[in-house]
């Protein structure tokens, strides 16, 4: 861990961050990316993270500042990169907890897991970013069932709203279906933030971003916005991508990259958006959108990576 990161750490905090790997991936700040974020949404992380970095001042009004926040919103729309984003403006790692590792088919194991995560977060909780990645999955509605699966699940909500209550470091919970969540937990945010799918402005920045080394001509990038309205921002990262390795690999794979369309065709028919969120031109309307397409300057001119 020394080579990962300058954060000075205890013995007990380094033991901390390697036992929680159980249930958590440890991101640190040297790795984290700036997020091309709404308006709306930076300037709620911003205020939050200026209420965390003048606590003292706050305390002299008998204020807090709000420990943990909520991101809601569909899949893909980089809840963990903002996640992640935060912690390194505070500096510290974030502890990704996976869901996944949490639930147990074991009757009572789940309930106890989360008991243990919170052990061992008593050590780290000053000194990381905590974030509950598919919250819904462990914080999900109460049931009124009697069935043992369904009191097990009970019991996982109401340790988990006893430990998050309890929890005096800073926090995020991530989750793309919020109305499962159970309503008491909602109670436990002292920020709900939802991130939507990125508009034309953000879409621009994430295209141009994701581009790089390639550099495409503004009016393109304008022609591949309206084409990829409905795209979250790791689709539109995956379309780069494979407009980037379709360019690079073509000779080997003997590829026809001499029109954009017939490249951006060749990315669309490998990747597609979930079937449960909006189909974006690019993919609903595919012939028509890729005429559009054909007409941006091309190739792209490639700079130094």
């Amino acid at each position: 861990m020394s080579g990962r990161t300058k954060i000075e750490m205890s013995d007990d905090v380094r033991q901390a961050l390697r036992d929680i790997e159980v249930f958590a991936d440890v991101l640190y700040p040297q790795d984290a990316e700036q997020p091309i974020l709404a308006p709306t949404v930076a300037h709620a992380l911003h205020e939050w993270l200026v209420e965390i970095n003048n606590a003292s001042e706050l305390a002299k009004v008998n204020v807090q500042p709000r420990r943990f926040a909520l991101l809601y919103g569909p899949p893909g729309t980089g809840k963990t990169t903002m996640a992640h984003h935060v912690a390194a403006r505070l500096g510290k790692p974030l502890l990704a907890v996976q869901s996944e590792r949490v639930i147990s088919k074991w009757v009572g194991e789940s309930g106890e897991n989360v008991g243990k995560l919170f052990t061992i977060l008593r050590v780290l909780e000053a000194h990381a970013v905590l974030l509950l990645d598919e919250f819904d999955a462990l914080g999900s509605t109460r049931s009124k069932d009697k069935q043992a699966s369904s009191r097990d699940s009970n019991r996982i909500v109401t340790v988990l709203l006893q430990k998050i209550e309890a929890y005096r470091g800073i926090g995020l919970a991530a989750t793309n279906t919020k109305d499962a969540l159970d309503p008491a937990m909602w109670r436990r945010f002292g920020l709900q933030i939802s991130v939507d799918l990125p508009g034309e402005v953000e879409r621009f920045a994430i295209i141009r971003k994701y581009a790089l080394p390639f550099d495409l001509e503004d009016a393109a990038i304008d022609t591949l916005v309206l084409a990829t309205r409905g795209c979250s921002p790791s689709l539109l990262r995956q379309l780069m991508d494979g407009m980037k390795r379709t360019l690079v690999l073509a000779p080997k794979l003997a590829i026809d990259i001499s029109r954009p369309e017939r490249v951006f065709a060749h990315v669309v028919a490998a990747i597609a958006p979930p079937p449960e969120m909006p189909q974006p031109p690019l993919w609903e309307k595919a012939a028509e959108t890729l005429e559009d397409v054909a007409g941006i300057a091309w190739p792209p001119t490639r700079g130094v990576a």
